[in-house]
């Protein structure tokens, strides 16, 4: 298993690793708006390289490792909607121009990919250490998904009184001056923080918190860091193309949000059901995750919001 791992890790990293070259040695090289064509092509590769990498897992190791890693994918995957919609919330706030969310987008994507290693490290040494913190993660899968079902108006963070922007402002030396893209720049010969490097802070720090519920439905589904890690990183670095998507089809696809707090609540239990002598294979969780995105999709489309009159 260590040696199909190996392989599966070269891979892993090769593909992750041209893709930061190529993109910031190509696409980043100029502050552009990303079409919505450019931003379909790119979601459907990064949905193609994700399933092609699971079909190796699938061959290479098993069927179980197969439906761990898609499971954890998709669920990842549909965390991120509620991600994106504050990350158009915080470019709005700081009055972000359009041809530079890609650059904030693609450096805030290089900080998650190191955020969640830690993070899924830390996570898998207090499992081994203490197994009993599973049922504590179990727990707050279930009450994220439950605040979520109960939560009536989503995506309206007043990101003015956020605490955390606050703090930065108070700390930080920051420039409300045009920044031409920079992150750093000199006024009055001082070196200043841009409002453009104080949105890519508030943009890490929120994947931070959405952290909280990710990591742990990723180890309620499988505690083999290197799927949880893999499944994470290929659903995040779909999570740009994906934002450039949303103020186009997103916003139809209006019950997700119930989808979500369903699977949360359905993994957080899961947690809970060896307590009672109950296994729930990962098939079954699959297959149960894939039910739930579909219903939700399909739904939203036959039902659409009052105020939409066309789908």
């Amino acid at each position: 298993m260590e040696g199909i791992e190996l392989i599966l890790g070269g891979v892993f990293g090769a593909v992750i690793l041209a893709f930061l070259i190529v993109d910031l040695g190509f696409f980043d090289r100029r502050a552009h708006k990303v079409s919505f064509r450019s931003a379909l092509y790119q979601s459907i590769f990064w949905v193609a390289v994700s399933v092609v990498f699971g079909a190796l897992v699938y061959f290479l190791e098993d069927r179980e490792s197969a439906y761990q890693f898609f499971s954890v994918y998709l669920t990842e995957k549909i965390l991120s909607v509620d991600n994106l919609f504050v990350i158009l919330l915080i470019f709005a706030h700081f009055n972000i121009d359009e041809k530079y969310h890609h650059k904030v987008l693609f450096w805030g994507i290089l900080g998650a990919i190191v955020m969640r290693a830690i993070f899924i490290g830390a996570g898998s040494y207090l499992v081994g250490q203490f197994h009993w913190i599973l049922y504590i993660f179990g727990a707050i899968l279930l009450y994220s998904g439950v605040k979520l079902f109960l939560q009536k108006a989503s995506h309206h963070v007043d990101m003015a009184k956020s605490k955390l922007v606050r703090f930065l402002h108070r700390y930080l030396p920051i420039t409300t001056a045009e920044h031409h893209g920079k992150f750093m720049t000199l006024e009055r010969g001082r070196r200043v923080f841009t409002t453009l490097f104080l949105a890519l802070l508030v943009v890490e720090f929120t994947d931070l918190i959405f952290a909280v519920d990710s990591i742990p439905a990723a180890f309620a589904i499988t505690s083999r860091p290197f799927i949880i890690y893999t499944a994470n990183i290929f659903a995040l670095m779909g999570l740009r193309a994906m934002f450039f998507l949303l103020e186009n089809i997103m916003h139809r696809f209006h019950l997700l949000s119930k989808a979500l707090s369903f699977i949360l609540i359905f993994i957080g239990a899961k947690m809970f059901s060896g307590v009672f002598g109950i296994h729930v294979s990962s098939g079954i969780s699959f297959g149960i995750i894939i039910a739930a995105l579909t219903l939700s999709i399909v739904l939203s489309l036959v039902y659409p919001k009052a105020k939409e009159t066309v789908l």
